[in-house]
């Protein structure tokens, strides 16, 4: 059970990592937002929870989170601490002076945010409805 649960999580994410790549990219060169951005509007919260939901087995320094992300580091400054107080993110360790953090995906509120982008990601190429 385990092991098939790891598995699903392992293909999810580089389904994700082709879409993000493939999708994302238009003819210019230029990223696109991804559909869970283009829904929930271009907000770098939104910017940042995107980036954490493709990437959350991974931890990260802000610095590269606010980078990958497409937001300035001063910006995420202002709205951090929320995240970290609503535990939706979590420090994991301390590398020199950095202290790196991930998604919290034991969370269940973060846990229905990952199905939500998952489903629209799945669903990207067709209609999405979503019930009020």
């Amino acid at each position: 059970m385990f092991l098939s649960l790891k598995y699903n999580n392992i293909i999810r994410n580089i389904y994700k990592v082709i879409v993000y790549k493939l999708i994302m990219t238009n003819k210019n060169g230029l990223d696109n937002d991804s559909i869970f951005v283009e829904i929930f509007g271009n907000n770098p919260t939104i910017k940042v929870l995107d980036f954490l939901i493709t990437f959350a087995d991974f931890d990260y320094p802000l610095t590269e989170i606010a980078k990958n992300s497409r937001v300035s580091y001063s910006t995420m400054q202002t709205f951090w601490y929320k995240l970290e107080k609503n535990n939706i993110v979590i420090k994991t360790r301390r590398i020199g002076k950095s202290d790196l953090y991930k998604l919290n995906t034991s969370n269940p509120a973060v846990k229905e945010l990952i199905n939500l982008d998952w489903k629209l990601t799945k669903n990207s190429g067709k209609e999405v409805l979503i019930e009020a």
